[in-house]
């Protein structure tokens, strides 16, 4: 789990940057069993394409790149 922790969070890092170029950012909650819990804040939080980029990008990347996690949400 903890490697799997330090995996994830290394993803978020690599698409941090396309996030804050429009205000927004992402940070890991938490990790249950193989499900990613992250929260978007900033612009990412209120705008209406939230879910599209919870789903297409942060748990796209995450599920490529990191062995064991099937899912990511939103907390």
């Amino acid at each position: 789990m903890k490697n799997t922790r330090a995996e994830v969070e290394k993803v978020l890092k690599e698409i941090r940057p396309m996030l804050q170029m429009d205000g927004g950012d992402v940070r890991l909650v938490k990790i249950t069993k193989d499900v990613a819990v992250v929260k978007l804040a900033g612009a990412c939080a209120g705008c209406p394409f939230a879910n599209a980029t919870l789903k297409d990008l942060v748990e796209a990347r995450i599920k490529e790149k990191v062995k064991g996690i099937k899912e990511v949400r939103s907390a």
